[in-house]
């Protein structure tokens, strides 16, 4: 069934946007509002769902998940790699029924380009994040080793913060709102502390940030 699913969205990419979101719509009932616009991408969540002058840049392949979702202005760039492991197997993830494949970009959320970004659980970029640069890792899941089974918790980007290029965020972590996540940097735990600089492998806290930065309050999710 994935497949034939591919393929379809593949035969589709050679036709003009707006006839290809009404298939979309139809065929998968994707929710893509009309402003909305989907590049030469294939997604294969159960739900999409698209708000107003979101965007979905190229050669992005997302599959394995309940729902991907972007709030209105969000931007998921092009060429990331997005994955999960789908609700009701009775192999793996036993222990965390209370788990959600998904990706969520809250208003004006931005994930630039060439990331990968597993939603085995939830993902969550808050409105005005940016995960910036390339070659970013998100993970979800992973063994514990204490019962050498697979484990997962979400991962959380807060609202006005930016993640740096080369960066790995793990399981059960969180960036705070108004904070920065320093390039090559490994995030391991749920910090709380905002307007912070946190950095380092693993990362903590290295300096504060100004309250008063342009990069706090913003209007518009990119920046010039």
């Amino acid at each position: 069934m994935r497949s034939l699913k591919i393929a379809f969205q593949l035969a589709i990419m050679v036709l003009p946007w707006a006839l290809r979101r009404r298939l979309l719509v139809k065929v998968f009932g994707f929710d893509i509002h009309p402003t909305a616009r989907i590049g030469k991408s294939v997604l294969l969540p159960r739900k999409l769902r698209m708000a107003e002058h979101s965007r979905i840049g190229s050669l992005t392949f997302g599959h394995g998940m309940e729902e991907i979702r972007l709030d209105a202005h969000a931007i998921l760039g092009s060429m990331n790699w997005i994955s999960g492991f789908p609700l009701g197997g009775a192999r793996y993830f036993r222990d965390f029924p209370d788990r959600h494949p998904m990706l969520h970009l809250e208003e004006h959320a931005t994930i630039v380009n060439r990331n990968l970004i597993d939603c085995t659980d939830r993902v969550t970029v808050g409105r005005f994040a940016l995960v910036a640069g390339n070659r970013n890792q998100i993970l979800t899941h992973g063994i514990d080793m204490r019962t050498s089974n697979q484990s997962s918790a979400p991962v959380r980007i807060g609202a006005y913060s930016m993640v740096g290029t080369g960066s790995i965020l793990l399981k059960g972590s969180a960036l705070p709102d108004y904070c920065a996540l320093g390039a090559g940097s490994t995030l391991h735990k749920n910090h709380s502390q905002t307007h912070m600089l946190y950095s380092g492998v693993p990362a903590e806290p290295v300096r504060a940030l100004d309250p008063g930065l342009s990069f706090f309050s913003r209007t518009q999710g990119t920046s010039d």
